[in-house]
């Protein structure tokens, strides 16, 4: 089974993550870049759908298994190659001319939770799924770029208190705050709704393009030219 794959109903492109927690690595970043490549050049696009196979958990964040064997093996140029790989992956969705709706039907942590604030909106169950960031137990900050996506998508408080706690917050939580367009009762109805709601997008690409680099530009800016300070050196870690 692929990494990720995708499949239109109708004018929605449901683009699915298949591995088991679907952790973030090289082949999660190629395979997710290659995906939206091939949705966009398919031209009767008109939003996409951001889901999981996997009944447990939406995303986990970064793979560390694969982070610590590159630390261990000081393979800094894969590590440094990867985090500007997975900024790539931020901007193409912050960038991709259709608007992409997050379908999130089990917990999503870490990087998995800031892919869900890179999304153009978000749906959550009701009855599963913790969205959390637990870098502060971990001594991990979050940098620029991803602030900066999180700020986008969270009201200040909430991003304030998920950020200095790293608390988990539910989907009824985060639809009372607004975060979450709504909190679905079972998956069945998470993907009725995430799927309906995308289709109520019917307009132009150009207008779409036009107004998500309006409005994510600045992201994309802090993303270019503050991250390098911290990646190049690997400087991803606070003592």
């Amino acid at each position: 089974m692929a990494v990720v794959e995708w499949k239109k109903d109708g004018t929605v492109a449901i683009l699915t993550m298949n591995t088991a927690e679907n952790r973030h690595n090289p082949s999660f970043t190629s395979g997710m870049l290659q995906a939206l490549d091939e949705i966009e050049a398919d031209q009767e696009v008109k939003s996409v759908v951001l889901a999981s196979s996997d009944k447990k958990n939406w995303s986990l964040g970064i793979d560390l298994a694969w982070m610590m064997d590159a630390v261990n093996n000081n393979r800094t140029g894969d590590i440094k190659a990867f985090m500007y790989d997975l900024n790539k992956l931020f901007k193409r969705i912050l960038t991709i001319p259709v608007p992409v709706i997050a379908a999130m039907n089990g917990h999503a942590f870490g990087d998995g939770a800031i892919i869900f604030c890179t999304c153009d909106f978000r749906f959550m169950r009701s009855d599963r799924g913790y969205f959390c960031f637990p870098e502060v137990d971990i001594n991990i900050p979050f940098l620029p770029g991803m602030l900066a996506m999180m700020k986008k998508a969270m009201p200040y408080y909430k991003l304030e208190e998920c950020v200095y706690s790293g608390k988990k917050a539910t989907g009824k939580e985060l639809e009372e705050c607004r975060m979450v367009i709504k909190a679905c009762e079972g998956e069945e109805e998470l993907m009725k709704e995430a799927v309906a709601y995308a289709r109520t997008f019917t307009k132009g690409r150009t207008i779409f393009k036009e107004h998500k680099w309006r409005l994510n530009k600045h992201i994309v800016e802090i993303m270019d030219k503050e991250d390098p300070v911290y990646i190049e050196p690997l400087n991803l870690m606070v003592s």
